[in-house]
């Protein structure tokens, strides 16, 4: 059973970071890619960041770029996101999701989610 398990959520207060884990099991993920979304209370989910199998390509939404790293270890099936200089927009709960295709990430399709975990930033 395939399984994406987030972590490193928390609270934290504004300017400060945090680091998100997404941990993969249960297939090879060899070649897929990797991405984190998020949802905040009352809004769509949304596209933050992705990357390829080899991590030298990733992708980021306008609201997080130059704030935010995406980074994987695939000896580990771990996907990163480093979060740096949080805002209270950046408040959601944040999930990673695989797919093949590096497109359809960056479109928010995906075959694969994790259950997410929640980050919450206060002014």
């Amino acid at each position: 059973q395939v399984q994406l398990v987030e972590s490193g959520g928390g609270l934290v207060q504004a300017g400060g970071s945090l680091r998100l884990s997404c941990a993969a099991s249960g297939r090879t993920f060899s070649g897929y890619s990797a991405g984190w979304f998020r949802q905040a209370p009352g809004k769509e989910r949304e596209f933050v960041a992705a990357i390829n199998w080899s991590g030298d390509s990733t992708y980021y939404a306008d609201s997080v770029a130059g704030r935010f790293t995406i980074s994987r270890d695939n000896a580990k099936n771990t996907v990163y996101l480093q979060m740096n200089s949080l805002k209270p927009e950046d408040t959601a709960v944040y999930y990673c999701a695989y797919d093949e295709s590096l497109r359809s990430l960056r479109r928010g399709r995906a075959n694969y989610w994790g259950q997410g975990t929640q980050v919450t930033v206060s002014s």
